[in-house]
C-alpha cells in the first residue's frame, strides 16, 4: 500500500474528483488528515478550504454532494484521485463540473458496468441475476444474449423509440455479461473496430491510388 505524503504540501494533498460512470474531471480540491478521515469515514466527498482553513463537505449548503466510489493514492502518495458519484451539478456556478464541460454519459460508463459485472463474480447467485447468469456459464449467457437480440430487431421493426432504446440497452448490458464470462473487456471490441476502420482507410486509400493512376496513365 502506497504511503501517503501530506509534507510535500504543508500538510495537504491535491485530490482530483473524477465521476466514476463517465470518467469525467469534476473538480480540484484538497484534503488534509482529518479531511481524508471524515471523507473515508462518511463516503462523501469532504475537503481542506484554504481560505477558511477548514474543512468541508462537498454539498452540505447545496446538496449536491459527491458519493465517494474509491480513492486512489499515485505513486509518489502525494496525490489523490477520487472517485466519486456526483449527485448533481460539481461547480457553483451550477455547471457540471468546475471546468465547464457537460458531464454527460460517455463510454466511460461501459468501464463502470464492467466493474459491477466484475463485482458480481463474487456474489451470490441468488442474491444478484448477474451473478445468476455468470453462475450458470457462458452457453446460457450466449443464449440470453441471442434472445435480446431478437427482442432488439422486432422492436425496431415495430416498436417505439422508448422500448427500442430499452432493448438496444439489454443487448448490450448481456453481451457485457458475456464478454465477462470469457475474461474479456469491452476495450478489445473497440480494439478490433479501431483495427478494422484503419484497415479501411488504408483500403479507400488504395482506392484513390488506382484511380489517381487511371486518370495519370489513361487506363
Amino acid at each position: 500500500m502506497t504511503t501517503l505524503n501530506f509534507d510535500k504540501l504543508n500538510g495537504l494533498l491535491p485530490a482530483i474528483i473524477q465521476d466514476a460512470a463517465t470518467g469525467k474531471v469534476l473538480m480540484l480540491g484538497f484534503m488534509n488528515r482529518e479531511a481524508l478521515e471524515v471523507t473515508r469515514k462518511t463516503g462523501l466527498a469532504t475537503f481542506y478550504s484554504r481560505t477558511r482553513r477548514q474543512i468541508w463537505t462537498k454539498g452540505e449548503t447545496s446538496g449536491n454532494f459527491l458519493k465517494v466510489m474509491e480513492i486512489i493514492p499515485d505513486c509518489d502518495g502525494d496525490t489523490l484521485l477520487v472517485k466519486v458519484t456526483p449527485q448533481g451539478p460539481v461547480c457553483h456556478t451550477g455547471n457540471d463540473t468546475c471546468f465547464n464541460e457537460t458531464n454527460g454519459n460517455t463510454l466511460g460508463f461501459i468501464d463502470y458496468l464492467e466493474d459491477i459485472i466484475e463485482n458480481r463474480k463474487q456474489a451470490s447467485a441468488d442474491q444478484s441475476y448477474t451473478a445468476k447468469l455468470l453462475a450458470a456459464g457462458t452457453k446460457r449467457i450466449a443464449k440470453k444474449v441471442g434472445e435480446e437480440a431478437v427482442e432488439l430487431a422486432l422492436e425496431a421493426e415495430n416498436g417505439t423509440d422508448e422500448r427500442l432504446l430499452d432493448e438496444a440497452a439489454d443487448l448490450i448490458y448481456h453481451t457485457l455479461v458475456l464478454l465477462s464470462s470469457r475474461n474479456l473487456k469491452f476495450s478489445k471490441v473497440i480494439e478490433t473496430l479501431r483495427t478494422r476502420h484503419t484497415d479501411s482507410k488504408v483500403s479507400n486509400s488504395e482506392v484513390e491510388d488506382f484511380k489517381r493512376g487511371e486518370k495519370q496513365w489513361g487506363k
